[in-house]
């Protein structure tokens, strides 16, 4: 039974740690970040240990939840709006 239990959660474990991967290997300093209306927003200065990105916004540093952030069309894309951003900081 724990074998089994055990098996279960691994494969539970993998799912979840591919499915992040998918974006989490997109995620990269340099990369262009864009709103999901295709608007750039920036630069991605920093990742962080979460997954989140770190883009400069009028000057200052502002982290872009790893939540929001998916692959769209091979653009790295938020689901953020410019304004929502500039909330964040």
């Amino acid at each position: 039974m724990k074998k089994s239990w055990f098996l279960v959660s691994m494969v539970a474990f993998a799912s979840l740690a591919s499915a992040q991967g998918e974006v989490g290997s997109d995620v990269a300093a340099g990369k262009m970040l864009v709103a999901s209306n295709g608007a750039r927003l920036g630069a991605v200065y920093r990742v962080t240990e979460d997954g989140s990105a770190q883009i400069i916004v009028d000057g200052k540093m502002v982290t872009i939840p790893a939540a929001t952030l998916s692959v769209v069309d091979g653009k790295l894309t938020t689901s953020l709006s410019k304004s929502d951003i500039r909330k964040l900081h």
